[in-house]
């Protein structure tokens, strides 16, 4: 049966991306916010085995194309290639999984590649773009290539090395910075300190590779929170990346971090402090002409979002708005955002059933944040 190997995560932009595994979980695997991977164990793949599934993508796809007619190959034809994989799922020639993701990629244009899993870039660099190279000929319509990555493997790296990589076709490199403070990247064992963070991030953009880099509302707890948002903020100004992803820290059951939370060691920020420390960061991103995204549902507002520095004053709004409201508004904001109500701070209106939830809440729990610490994992 024809197949090809997956991991379990990328991020939300690499929604329209084929995944291919280059390792298997993650090589450092103790940062203590983080629920995935824990129990698994960390192993670099082999590169034939790589090019072997790379072979499969292009073999599915084949038959896919085999399957369709002569017209809607030619255009592309998205139904075509549903009612293919369709057929597909009668016999066993080919994985279904794989025929599906497979097909989903080529509906859309076969033109984005996400390496997985945690750091692609720990291979060596000589593997590394062997791999890119293979799977760069295997599909030509290929226009971007992304992986994951940690600071400390790219700080090991010369600006040759990252060059070479580079020109065989990585074009985008996402960083979980997380915090810019030696005293929280410490607590939440990340590994690297802020000069890594800052020397790894500016050898990326000097690679001429798209950066993103990613920063966690609340990971600092109560106790760190200001040093949090203005030492993140020192690093990105130095670093200047393509993009800043923002990533609400949640506090996952089974984390180190959640641990540390009930132990009292750690104080989680309410989703108004996330917010007020969301600001304290971005008012304080001068000279860099980052994109600013807030791209997934964990975050509460997710209209913060333009290019620096002209979009300032615009993603300042909408936190402006929010904390300008009334707490009960606030309130009910917030669990309207979770119940998939509101999307944007602007979408807000009363609504008897938002209401009724916050009620049901608060009687729960005690507080609405109480309650939502509790709701929030299941989007993580």
């Amino acid at each position: 049966m024809i197949c090809f190997e997956t991991g379990p995560i990328r991020p939300p932009s690499e929604a329209t991306s084929i995944l291919l595994r280059i390792t298997r979980n993650c090589h450092w695997n103790k940062c203590a916010f983080c629920p995935v991977y824990k129990r698994d164990r960390f192993s670099i793949r082999k590169v034939d085995e790589i090019k072997r599934d790379i072979d499969a993508m292009t073999a599915i796809a084949d038959i896919i194309r085999r399957r369709m007619s002569v017209p809607s190959r030619a255009k592309a034809d998205r139904a075509a290639v549903i009612d293919a994989v369709r057929g597909l799922d009668r016999d066993d020639e080919v994985d279904g999984e794989c025929a599906r993701q497979m097909a989903f990629w080529m509906c859309h244009g076969l033109q984005s590649l996400f390496l997985q899993d945690a750091d692609a870039l720990v291979l060596r660099t000589e593997q590394l773009v062997e791999i890119l190279r293979y799977a760069r000929a295997a599909f030509p319509t290929i226009t971007r290539v992304t992986s994951y990555a940690r600071a400390k493997t790219i700080s090991r790296k010369s600006p040759d090395e990252l060059k070479a990589i580079r020109a065989a076709g990585l074009n985008r490199v996402h960083i979980g910075m997380e915090s810019g403070s030696n005293a929280v990247l410490s607590l939440v064992q990340k590994g690297v300190t802020q000069e890594e963070q800052i020397r790894s991030g500016r050898h990326v953009m000097a690679a001429g590779m798209e950066l993103s880099e990613y920063f966690m509302p609340g990971l600092g707890g109560r106790e760190l929170s200001g040093e949090h948002a203005v030492e993140s903020a020192k690093v990105l100004a130095a670093v200047n990346p393509t993009f800043i992803r923002m990533r609400s820290t949640i506090p996952v059951p089974g984390t180190p971090l959640y641990r540390m939370m009930t132990e009292g060691k750690w104080t989680p920020l309410t989703e108004e402090e996330k917010v007020r420390e969301i600001r304290a960061c971005l008012e304080r991103l001068d000279g860099i002409t980052s994109t600013v995204q807030s791209d997934h549902i964990m975050n509460l507002l997710e209209d913060v979002a333009g290019r620096l520095p002209g979009d300032k004053q615009r993603m300042l709004e909408p936190i402006d708005r929010f904390l300008n409201m009334e707490p009960s508004d606030r309130e009910a904001f917030i669990v309207g955002r979770r119940m998939g109500r509101y999307r944007h701070v602007s979408d807000y209106a009363p609504s008897h059933d938002v209401e009724m939830a916050r009620r049901d809440l608060i009687s729960r729990f005690g507080t609405v944040d109480r309650g939502i610490l509790e709701i929030l994992p299941i989007f993580v």
